[in-house]
């Protein structure tokens, strides 16, 4: 097997766990949600526009999304003090403690999957979290 194969593998495999993440746990919440606090946690809070290119989501796309997400006090919706036409999205208390709870609410989900492996396929996991984590620049792989 190539390496581009064994990353076609890796690829296949991570986008099949989100899918069966979202099925077990029964969640309406919109991925593109987490997808914003997660951004908001590891990078701090971002203009619109930043957020919008990071979540790979159109402008008036994430304005609905954080809107709601700031009717629903997950962020907060601030003005730039350095250009008053520019809005800066920070992540609340609420937001964290959601976070975290969709978090939990993921591993517990998913844990009975994978009550069968073996230390050594702990191992291997840890390992390519580790190595995931680091080549995508998530500040960790696992809370």
């Amino acid at each position: 097997m190539t390496h581009e194969k064994d990353i076609e593998h890796l690829i296949f495999a991570a986008h099949a766990l989100a899918r069966m993440t979202a099925a077990e746990t029964g969640s309406q919440t919109p991925a593109a949600q987490w997808r914003t606090i997660a951004f908001l946690e590891e990078r701090g809070p971002l203009r619109l526009g930043e957020l919008a290119a990071l979540s790979r989501v159109t402008q008036p796309g994430i304005t609905r999304l954080t809107g709601q997400m700031a009717d629903a006090g997950l962020v907060e919706r601030t003005a730039d003090p350095a250009d008053s036409r520019v809005t800066v999205i920070s992540l609340t208390d609420a937001g964290s403690a959601a976070l975290d709870q969709w978090r939990t609410q993921l591993t517990a989900a998913l844990a009975p999957r994978f009550d069968d492996l073996d230390e050594r396929e702990w191992e291997a996991l840890r390992t390519t979290a580790a190595v995931l984590a680091r080549k995508t620049g998530a500040l960790e792989a696992t809370r």
